[in-house]
């Protein structure tokens, strides 16, 4: 049963996400998780609506958020499952950019759809350039913690204790790091300091217990921001908290506005979520979106190893602001497509060449990938074709382009966009086999998104499929996705002979 609290996010019961789960294998219910969640993306006709326009999306959280249900022994509810989030969680062999002026490389191709013999995918990938370590600038960071009494578990104040010190042993002599902490009030625990010794002490020291005071905690997070401010380097605020802001600052425009403004005088944030059972992932994706920084979920000291040591460049370092992908499709050679995922990162197409609407960043090294599911022109498509459609336009002059993508920018200092265009061949079309080694992993795992969804366009691709296609691969991590892909298939049968059984 899915419900809205008083702030308009959907309210789901992680033990019952779904009516396929056996009954057997459910724990004993945590409560209530928030998620904020759009529809499956619809189908455009590409004759009356050719351009998709959409921010990019560098986030992992719903993933990992996830992979934590699935090991749990249940399905994730589908508003917690977001596509892209599944497939930027992996890298792909996209080649390194030229250089730090042109900071992406660009790469586009195109495979047969595993599920529709009648489709195409079109994948995007961009790839931000890595960031030397001699080359990074000096840190400013403030460790926000939730140390109210929610805390409490294993897989929160422990947990989070565990990430920020791996993080704190990858900075430099040049970094500081200061720790505030909320719970019935903030404060102040650790001043700024670059000895990594002291950070790991005062993590240490800390414990779990009262009510939750997030508002004055981001308050007093972003006071001490400024206080050690660094212009030119990087100044950024991690909240590492199970989500749960239910006293104080509570108003999600307020806390919005605030964070809003305090991104555009140059303090970034960025959110970790820790826990279950009263998780508010709707709020700390939101916040992380506005603030200029990204979202992750750290379920095991693993996936703390993952984010922010050996991704900590990614996490920390934006090399790009605001950048925003437009494709405008050929309607002589592509008839209907649909983007897989990016539901809540929508532009308006206007907002494309718009430079004060804001969009995603991108950290040293992050890499973006966007699937697009195409219709071939003369071929049949999910929209039949109406009774007074324009004719197909003539091929002209661009009849050798499937599509036209375009990359807009800004550098971390900038203030006006940069472009990148790039013109994808129609020939990719006739080429089109099935997809192969790294381009079949992407299609798995934005399949596995899908299917977790509830998409009605994937026909009758089941669990096993999927897992085929992401057969053979030697990185943990792709590994353990053919794992999680396992497990759902086996919860989804075991659901459903359950429910027959009834």
């Amino acid at each position: 049963m899915t419900t809205l609290d008083s702030r308009g996010y959907k309210l789901a019961r992680p033990s019952a996400p779904s009516a396929y789960i056996p009954s057997v294998i459910v724990p004993a219910d945590p409560g209530y998780e928030r998620y904020d969640a759009e529809e499956v993306s619809p189908v455009k006709l590409t004759s009356s609506d050719p351009v998709s326009t959409f921010s990019v999306d560098v986030d992992t959280g719903a993933y990992a958020n996830s992979r934590r249900f699935l090991s749990a022994g249940q399905l994730p509810p589908k508003d917690a499952v977001r596509s892209e989030e599944f497939v930027n969680y992996f890298r792909y062999d996209y080649p390194l950019p030229g250089s730090r002026e042109a900071p992406f490389s660009v790469t586009t191709d195109v495979a047969a759809t595993p599920w529709n013999p009648a489709t195409r995918l079109l994948r995007i990938g961009l790839r931000g350039y890595d960031l030397p370590r001699s080359q990074r600038p000096p840190a400013n960071l403030v460790f926000l913690v939730d140390v109210s009494g929610s805390m409490a578990p294993a897989d929160k104040l422990p947990l989070v204790k565990t990430a920020l010190a791996r993080l704190a042993d990858e900075l430099s002599p040049r970094d500081k790091v200061s720790i505030v902490v909320y719970a019935g009030a903030a404060g102040l625990v650790l001043p700024a300091t670059s000895d990594k010794r002291e950070v790991v002490n005062a993590l240490e020291r800390l414990s779990a217990g009262g009510s939750t005071a997030g508002g004055a905690g981001l308050q007093l997070a972003y006071q001490v921001a400024r206080d050690n401010f660094i212009k030119g380097g990087v100044n950024r605020i991690l909240l590492a908290t199970d989500g749960d802001f239910n006293v104080g600052v509570s108003d999600t425009k307020a806390l919005i506005d605030m964070v809003e403004k305090e991104r555009d005088a140059g303090v970034t944030l960025t959110t970790l979520g820790f826990g279950q059972g009263n998780y508010n992932e709707a709020l700390m994706e939101r916040v992380a979106d506005h603030g200029n920084g990204n979202y992750a979920y750290i379920d095991s000291a693993l996936e703390a190893q993952k984010v922010l040591a050996e991704q900590m460049s990614s996490t920390l370092f934006t090399i790009a602001k605001d950048v925003k992908i437009q494709v405008e499709f050929n309607p002589a050679k592509v008839a209907q497509y649909r983007l897989l995922g990016y539901e809540n990162r929508t532009l308006r197409e206007e907002d494309f060449n718009n430079d004060l609407v804001d969009a995603g960043d991108i950290g040293a090294g992050h890499q973006v990938t966007a699937i697009y599911e195409i219709v071939p022109a003369g071929a049949k498509g999910w929209i039949e074709p109406r009774r007074y459609e324009t004719p197909e336009p003539a091929a002209g002059a661009r009849g050798s382009e499937l599509a036209f993508v375009k990359l807009r920018y800004k550098l971390p200092d900038g203030a006006t966009s940069r472009l990148i265009e790039r013109a994808v061949p129609a020939s990719l079309l006739a080429d089109a086999a099935p997809p192969r080694g790294d381009m079949a992993f992407a299609t798995a795992v934005a399949a596995f998104g899908q299917k977790l969804r509830g998409d009605p366009l994937l026909g009758g691709l089941g669990y096993e499929r999927i897992a085929a296609m992401a057969d053979g691969q030697r990185d943990f991590y792709r590994q353990e996705f053919a794992k999680l892909v396992a497990m759902a298939g086996s919860l989804d049968s075991r659901g459903r002979e359950e429910v027959a059984a009834r």
